[in-house]
């Protein structure tokens, strides 16, 4: 065994705190520079997708958001198989390394009008870079948290998620502050590159704090699988249950994140009080996710789940009524409230349920793909989803149809993983 291998299988107990930061803050990094791609969509087309259309410059913003997307199951398998056959703890410095090159990118990338072609494709380069890297992000980090704190593992995953409500509150935040504090000209000069900013300044902290970090002793003392990926073949089921377990949480994810275009666009509210719902939602995922963890030690997992799922399906296409019947900044408010607080309570369990769904030996690699083929396909399209559907229908309402689907496919999930749940 090598110096660093005996270092790590020491029986140190974990600082739950450090523990914390150093998992999270790479899913942290990730989401904010999801949610301030999609907030300042249209300063970046106008930066580096210039065209005659403006709706056709937003469209390959919006297409180079969405290829990131494309590659997140490609980072899942290298980076969730790297994590099981080496360390969770190198594919976690591995991931949040990549993150920073992608938002380093984007940061510093000039203009269109500055450099020609070389812009755009830059800025796609970017964004693989990052979704690749936010591939093995969660299913590392959150087979890291599980395997330091196995007693309290529905709490401790729950911040994996908290973390990204609390993304959600800072980008929201910064495109609140910087509509009133900037003109519209000095956001699209320059201002729009300040959040992403920001990120660079957060993510050496979390680099350095996660070399500072042990190896869950469990995982170093156990024998690790050669192929991963090949014993995770015959655990197709598991996958599939893993997927539907995480549908309808990212689609009210990537719903949230598609507020500001729905509002400004399919209700004609102003920009202020879509960034105002989406900071709203930002605090409550923040704050409530966690409580829920906590509250699942006492309660169980499955009550909390089956409770949130079921009022998501009665009450989701009423508050879409009552919002687009009755038009206002509070009407928003209020239903995208309700949105992330039924978001919250089903949130706060799917990390550690989905932990238990696979052995130690796989659990990063099962993690991540089931995770990032959810996100990709029922979250990443779901604006272009709800987009269509609200042309093909005629109605604002059409995406309470897509929440309603994605929570019956979620319950199908849940009926199957109840079995696997070694404590509810």
């Amino acid at each position: 065994m090598s110096a660093i291998a005996q270092q790590d299988s020491v029986a140190v107990k974990p600082n739950l705190y450090k523990t914390l930061f150093a998992t999270c803050i790479g899913n942290a990094l990730e989401w904010f520079d999801i949610a301030v791609y999609g907030f300042f969509a249209s300063y970046i087309a106008h930066a580096f997708f210039p065209t005659e259309d403006p709706a056709v410059s937003l469209l390959l913003t919006f297409g180079s958001f969405g290829v990131s997307f494309l590659i997140r199951p490609l980072g899942a398998v290298v980076l969730g198989s790297y994590a099981d056959r080496v360390g969770r703890k190198k594919a976690l410095l591995m991931s949040i390394s990549l993150m920073l090159l992608g938002g380093a990118i984007i940061t510093f990338m000039p203009s269109y009008a500055t450099i020609g072609l070389a812009a755009p494709l830059m800025i796609l380069v970017a964004r693989l870079i990052q979704g690749f890297s936010a591939g093995g992000e969660f299913g590392s980090s959150t087979a890291f948290l599980v395997e330091h704190f196995p007693e309290r593992k529905a709490f401790i995953a729950s911040w994996q998620f908290a973390t990204q409500g609390a993304s959600t509150l800072m980008a929201s935040a910064f495109g609140l502050g910087m509509t009133h504090w900037l003109t519209e000209s000095q956001i699209q000069d320059w201002g729009w590159r300040i959040p992403f900013a920001f990120g660079l300044l957060i993510g050496p902290v979390g680099l350095y704090i996660r070399r500072h970090v042990h190896e869950p002793a469990s995982f170093v003392q156990q024998q690790k699988p050669e192929a991963p990926l090949k014993i995770l073949v015959g655990k197709q089921k598991n996958l599939l249950l893993a997927i539907g377990l995480m549908v309808i949480s990212t689609a009210i994810n990537y719903m949230l994140n598609y507020v500001p275009t729905y509002a400004t666009k399919n209700l004609n509210l102003s920009g202020s009080a879509a960034f105002s719902a989406t900071l709203l939602a930002g605090v409550i995922l923040t704050v409530v996710t966690p409580i829920m963890g906590l509250c699942a030690e006492k309660v169980g997992r499955l009550p909390l789940m089956w409770s949130s799922l079921i009022l998501l399906l009665l009450t989701i296409y009423p508050a879409f009524l009552l919002m687009v019947n009755h038009t206002s900044p509070m009407m928003l408010m209020l239903m995208v409230g309700w949105l992330a607080l039924l978001k919250s309570i089903y949130f706060s369990t799917v990390p550690s349920v989905m932990a238990d769904l696979f052995p130690m030996a796989t659990r990063a690699s099962g993690m991540a793909i089931g995770y990032n083929v959810a996100v990709t396909v029922f979250g990443g399209f779901a604006p272009l989803i709800c987009t269509l559907l609200i042309t093909a229908t005629g109605t604002s309402l059409a995406p309470s149809y897509y929440l309603m689907m994605m929570a019956l496919l979620s319950g199908w999930a849940l009926l199957g993983s109840r079995k696997h749940l070694r404590s509810s």
